[in-house]
């Protein structure tokens, strides 16, 4: 079969087309007709080789997101047959194949049936950023009806799926973003206050929305000097949720404000085989959710096919995408 492949790390030009051998179904595992993926931060470090731990060997197909039809079933799998469309996040790191091909071995453990109102490139772009948002938000900081929530980055990936999230929970949920448009968005995805960071500092939007007091869970999806931003955001005894900490911090704003910090690193599951089960459970929810009209994707209008994963790539670096980015197989 087809698929993009990298030998060796760096930038986006060293993906290539190769012929790979077609994946073959074994126990608890399909084999899923790839329709669309979508590009996820972590995709970049993989191929950029910031996190080798987590890279699959070379020559690896990378992507995690994937949506698809089911061709084959190993045995063990009682809950997905041919012709299934399914979407999960479901490999393309250490010991797994990725979605950049035109078929992918998954564990049927991280899969769950496609929302019947979603598109196959629609449903790519959610799960990896849903389940993030979903542990950060509902497992680690178990948000409750009537906190105020302040949630980085509104049109950002794991953002725009965490306000959806944090409003179906019952909080007051806040956004900060770098523009009109992009404020526009957090606000018609559920935030109640979106804020433009560029305008004001961390102590006057606190002031003018908290009276001073901060939010009761900060979630920092950006990472770096953000993270303590959101130490000086949030109120005492708070929560501060992040996806992104592979980085150095002074803690003593933790200890005078005696915050909770909380850090979600997703593949750590899917790279488990014991704790896969939860992600394709949160997915089911999740499906359900989408198909009730309670959440939706955000996806950049700029859309690529398999042979564009260069671009696709560089546009994600470049931070000027809208939502997430997604691939259609066209093979």
């Amino acid at each position: 079969m087809k698929a993009q492949v990298i030998k060796k790390f760096g930038n986006p030009t060293v993906f290539e087309i190769a012929e790979v051998p077609k994946p073959e179904a074994i126990f608890g595992h399909v084999i899923i007709q790839v329709k669309a993926t979508s590009v996820n931060p972590i995709d970049t470090k993989v191929r950029g080789g910031a996190v080798p731990a987590v890279a699959p060997e070379f020559p690896a197909v990378l992507h995690g997101d994937v949506a698809g039809v089911v061709v084959e079933v190993g045995e063990g799998v009682t809950e997905f047959k041919v012709g299934d469309e399914v979407f999960g996040c479901a490999g393309g790191f250490k010991g797994t194949g990725g979605a950049l091909a035109e078929y992918m071995l998954a564990d049927a453990q991280l899969l769950a049936p496609k929302p019947k109102n979603l598109t196959m490139s629609q449903a790519a772009a959610l799960p990896l950023v849903t389940i993030t948002a979903w542990e950060s938000l509902y497992n680690r900081a178990n948000v409750q009806n009537g906190q105020t929530v302040l949630i980085h980055a509104a049109t950002g990936g794991v953002g725009h799926v965490a306000i959806q999230l944090a409003k179906l929970a019952g909080a007051k949920v806040f956004t900060t973003a770098s523009s009109e448009e992009k404020l526009s968005i957090g606000k018609r995805l559920g935030a109640d206050v979106a804020i433009n960071y560029r305008e004001q500092t961390v102590e006057e939007y606190v002031k003018e929305h908290t009276g001073g007091k901060g939010f009761d869970v900060v979630f920092d999806t950006v990472g770096g000097e953000n993270l303590d931003r959101s130490f000086q955001a949030a109120a005492t005894y708070g929560t501060v949720l992040a996806i992104a900490a592979r980085s150095s911090h002074d803690l003593s704003p933790l200890h005078a404000k005696a915050l909770s910090l909380h850090i979600t690193f997703m593949l750590l599951k899917v790279m488990n085989k014991e704790q896969r089960q939860e992600y394709g459970k949160i997915l089911r929810e999740v499906s359900n959710l989408v198909e009730e009209g309670k959440l939706q994707p955000l996806v950049d209008e700029r859309t690529f096919n398999f042979d564009q994963v260069k671009e696709a790539h560089s546009l994600l670096e470049s931070n000027k995408a809208i939502g997430k980015i997604v691939l259609i197989n066209e093979w």
